[in-house]
């Protein structure tokens, strides 16, 4: 109670109507907060408090107000105000008593958290790692208004704070309002902290790992050359609201791999030692620091104002995040962190995901983005057909932003899917100007001069269901795409697991596989090939490669109907690779090297890279 009145005491930072939270962790070891809210201004009888369902980078509900309890509610003077749950995630505080209105309520609760990532809570001795929706409750009123955090630290725990959110003099933290406050990641920890200046912005690196201060500093150098790359694509930086971007990085055993944009932050983590697996991190890092223009400025229009209490359908992912999925490993091979051939070879990933995957005939990129709110960390238990119906936006948006660039490129000299990205910027260049689908093509329009192959690509390839003609492409740029497995009998892609009956088929089977025509799925049990026992998981494989292409198998297989069998035609793997003229042997000209040089050199403005400063 002491601490209550204490909190009380203080003068308000805001005039006017405000949200004041306090947290504290007295029970981090058992991975819990105490969290206290206090709302001054209430006008409304019955003070609508809610726990948000969804989260700022995230498209499906997460209900964070399942670790949310021993939730109470009192007036001013500490006397208790009556409760109403109406539903799962929201209490009804009621702010008329017998004798007045109540022109503040305070709310506490305890908050559970032990999932370290871009999207929940992590709270433990070590640290508290803190996505807000999944933290702080709100209130329907006060949506518009300003809100201050403090945080109780930990006795000699020697933590510190790292958020985008506004410091104020008194040590507390700031936001203007509820969609400001919940963008605002916020890691507490021990952390290391490495920044630098480019121009007139800091950039901020606080980094919570087990490793040496030398791991941060040389991290933070390769993140500032990547950094530098993104400012070239664009010509500047977004204007940092408070003058600072900052990467909130949690590298330890028990974080989980994640990466999530904010306005000017960034939440990444992963569970592996950062010395060992620098290469895989920084690949979030560029992913995500795109984001600062890309999602974050260049804001889809269904998108804004983001809804906290449903989930969040756009029909613009592909652009958002499968662009962004492009330009990441675009910036990296820029900046010289990776080599041609590994560039090739992610890009390549994509596009062979796309041409086999049976989805392409079944959604359109833009139908694929829409069904985030059922992929995105969306959890359900029971069986789907998405190997068939679904390729996600991320790979299917990469491949289209590469073969667009290979497209735009050769059709119009000089020009690049650079120019379309910042013909975006300069139109939608921050949420208050948010684009539609027919804004993307009007900026493409713009960047390539031609109205009519815009139209074109968005009438087939984003609106429409057909892919691009890779094949014909790439070879600009010194590529082939060829398969990967080119001659070799194939009976379809399936993952099979060894039982005491045979091998049992473990995920759904592929549309247009001969598996599939045979009339096998996911948990039949095949016994025999050619009448032979399958009892090990390349038993199957070792059958099929005594065959030559277009002959045929005999399966036996346990089904729910029974026992069957099935005769299977063999055909050709339908996988392709992406690989360099050098790897395929084809001699590389000078118009070609010219073409690799306008693409990948870096395109970072002349900065001098300086030496991040620790702490």
């Amino acid at each position: 109670m002491k601490k209550l009145l204490w909190l009380l005491a203080v003068s308000p930072l805001f005039a006017g109507p405000s949200v004041e939270y306090r947290l504290s962790f007295p029970n981090a070891v058992h991975h819990e907060a105490e969290i206290t809210a206090t709302f001054r201004g209430v006008s409304q009888p019955l003070l609508e408090v809610m726990m948000s369902r969804s989260s700022p980078g995230r498209y499906a509900l997460h209900e964070f107000a399942k670790n949310v309890y021993d939730f109470r509610a009192t007036d001013a003077a500490g006397h208790p105000l009556k409760i109403i749950r109406p539903d799962p995630y929201s209490w009804n505080v009621s702010a008329e008593t017998a004798s007045a209105h109540v022109p503040a309520v305070i709310v506490h609760y305890t908050l559970f958290g032990d999932h370290a990532d871009g999207t929940y809570a992590g709270i433990d001795e070590t640290h508290a790692h803190l996505n807000l929706p999944a933290t702080l409750v709100w209130a329907h009123g006060f949506e518009k208004v300003p809100s201050v955090l403090t945080f109780e630290i930990p006795a000699n725990s020697g933590w510190r704070v790292a958020t985008q959110l506004k410091p104020e003099a008194n040590g507390a933290w700031s936001a203007p309002n509820l969609e400001w406050l919940m963008d605002s990641p916020v890691e507490l920890s021990a952390h290391a902290v490495a920044e630098w200046q480019v121009g007139n912005q800091t950039f901020r690196m606080a980094m919570h790992q087990r490793g040496s201060p030398d791991i941060v500093k040389g991290y933070a150098k390769k993140a500032q050359a990547i950094v530098l790359e993104g400012e070239g694509i664009f010509g500047a930086f977004p204007k940092f609201d408070n003058g600072t971007y900052t990467f909130l990085m949690d590298y330890l055993p028990y974080a989980f791999g994640d990466g999530m944009e904010h306005r000017d932050s960034t939440s990444i983590s992963g569970s592996f030692d950062l010395k060992e697996s620098g290469d895989e991190a920084i690949g979030t890092v560029s992913h995500e620091f795109f984001h600062a223009w890309n999602v974050r400025r260049i804001r889809p229009k269904s998108l804004e104002p983001f809804d906290f209490e449903r989930a969040n359908m756009c029909g613009e992912l592909w652009f958002a995040e499968g662009f962004t999925s492009y330009y990441g490993p675009l910036m990296i091979k820029r900046a010289g962190f990776s080599t041609l051939d590994q560039f090739v070879r992610e890009v390549g990933g994509s596009v062979n995901r796309v041409i086999n995957g049976p989805g392409h005939d079944v959604f359109s990129v833009v139908e694929m983005s829409e069904q985030a709110p059922f992929v995105d960390a969306a959890r359900s238990i029971d069986a789907t057909n998405f190997r068939n119906t679904f390729i996600s936006y991320y790979t299917y948006g990469a491949a289209l932003a590469f073969g667009l660039d290979m497209s735009i490129r050769q059709r119009f000299p000089g020009k690049s899917l650079d120019d379309w990205m910042r013909a975006m910027w300069r139109h939608h260049p921050d949420i208050e100007k948010p684009y539609k689908l027919k804004d993307l093509e009007s900026a493409l329009a713009e960047a390539t001069g031609s109205p009519e192959f815009a139209a074109d690509v968005f009438t087939r390839h984003i609106q429409g269901r057909e892919p691009l003609d890779y094949a014909g492409l790439v070879a600009a740029a010194g590529l082939q795409l060829r398969k990967t497995h080119a001659g070799k009998p194939w009976i379809g892609a399936t993952r099979l697991d060894a039982t005491s009956q045979g091998l049992k088929l473990t995920d759904v089977v592929l549309r247009g596989s001969p598996l599939y025509a045979a009339g096998l799925e996911m948990g039949d049990e095949i016994t025999q090939c050619d009448g032979k026992p399958m009892k090990k998981s390349d038993d199957l494989q070792s059958c099929v490669a005594k065959h030559a292409l277009g002959e045929q198998v005999t399966l036996e297989f346990n089904s729910r109907a029974g026992v069957k069998n099935a005769t299977v035609n063999l055909a050709e793997d339908p996988a392709v690779e992406l690989v360099t003229f050098e790897k395929a042997g084809v001699d590389v000209t000078d118009q070609i090297r010219a073409f690799r040089a306008a693409w990948l050199n870096s395109k970072a403005l002349g900065r001098p890279q300086i030496d991040p400063v620790v702490n």
